[in-house]
């Protein structure tokens, strides 16, 4: 029998979505733009992360999407489809929109097996739709054996591990060869081994079949790792859309630098400029920084730098260039792969990342270089 789960292509367009709560004080006046005025887009076979803190927005867009709330205005689409459309008096009820979801909880049904669990969704057809009982179990093993459950097919499912379970609410998402695929914090139930083992797991499965897949999550290390595009999201809003790398690299607001990640910010004012490159003046010493927008001289900002970009040399420096600060070792952390360091710059201190062969002594002198093509100019 073929392994192989057929999906539809599915190309996710969201268009001004936007959705309120009333406050708990329950004045008709008083709402909360849960998701205000969003707007993103997923091509077929990718797979999208929405990534934030608790409260902004992530799950209750997942939410529209799928069916399961009904925003106050926008429009959602996958392909030629429009699921809802404030403006054209579209809504289609979650159970007429196609789509499989994996909850956080899992959801599996504790009085079937792993078969029947996963056939579920094909079993509860109706009319046309309905498919023959052959069908429905070729159905449902061909999705068991992509999840590689297909040996567990009649275990009790309360029998299974946790990422057993998890494999098996992916599977009955699956089975019903959806367009679009949306994932609610599938992994946040884990144990930290197991977690980082399903990562790699549903991103192969994911690549492997070619789904369109929206995943929702708040853990950065998990978006970095897994997404072919990432939104970060605050209050409602989405703050920056892009590649892991741009994300990572190219932070374009201080809150994306901060949640995304370790960063040092470090505030400073527009010196002077050369082409893309400013000179930045800080009360611990000038910056050269890399900035596509347009700054001008005298602007306030903020300088992002992750740790793993800051060079650290024993020894104080003796150039005043851009770039070069001199400082003391402050405390230091050993972390296995690396070992961070805090130096003491006059009163701030700046946080750096280095290969574990590299150590510091407390107190000792040292010298930070900051290459300008690794520091980002934010708007203060």
């Amino acid at each position: 029998m073929s392994t192989q789960v057929t999906v539809k292509d599915g190309r996710l367009a969201v268009e001004g979505l936007v959705k309120t709560f009333k406050s708990s004080k329950g004045e008709a006046e008083d709402v909360v733009r849960a998701v205000d005025d969003v707007s993103l887009s997923v091509e077929p076979g990718r797979l999208l992360t929405l990534l934030g803190p608790s409260g902004c927005g992530k799950t209750t867009t997942l939410r529209c999407v799928a069916g399961l709330e009904h925003p106050n205005q926008g429009e959602i689409a996958v392909g030629e489809r429009v699921l809802f459309s404030s403006s054209k008096g579209v809504r289609l009820p979650a159970n007429q929109r196609g789509l499989g979801m994996v909850f956080q909880s899992y959801a599996i049904w504790p009085h079937m097996n792993v078969r029947k669990n996963v056939s579920f969704p094909l079993r509860a057809r109706r009319g046309k739709d309905r498919l023959s009982r052959k069908e429905i179990t070729e159905r449902a093993d061909r999705a068991l054996a992509v999840v590689q459950l297909d040996h567990l097919a009649t275990r009790p499912a309360t029998d299974l591990s946790g990422g057993q379970q998890q494999r098996l609410a992916l599977a009955r998402a699956l089975v019903m060869q959806p367009p679009l695929l949306l994932l609610d914090e599938p992994l946040s139930n884990l144990d930290a081994k197991l977690r980082e083992d399903m990562r790699f797991e549903l991103k192969r499965l994911q690549r492997d079949l070619g789904v369109t897949t929206v995943y929702v999550t708040h853990d950065q290390v998990e978006a970095l790792a897994m997404s072919d595009v990432i939104a970060v999201m605050s209050n409602g809003k989405v703050e920056q859309m892009g590649r892991p790398t741009d994300i990572y690299n190219n932070p374009r607001s201080r809150f994306v630098a901060d949640f995304v990640g370790t960063t040092n910010l470090i505030a400073g004012e527009v010196e002077s400029r050369e082409g893309d490159r400013y000179v930045v003046t800080t009360p611990q010493g000038r910056l050269a920084a890399r900035s596509p927008g347009d700054l001008a001289t005298g602007a306030q900002v903020i300088v992002s730098v992750r740790p793993e970009h800051i060079q650290v040399a024993e020894g104080e420096a003796s150039t005043s260039a851009p770039g070069v600060w001199n400082g003391t070792i402050a405390n230091r952390a050993f972390l296995g792969d690396a070992v961070d360091h805090l130096v003491s710059v006059g009163d701030f201190t700046v946080r750096t990342r280095c290969n574990p062969s590299i150590r510091f002594s407390r107190d000792s002198a040292v010298h930070l270089t900051f290459p300008s093509e690794h520091c980002s100019l934010l708007p203060a």
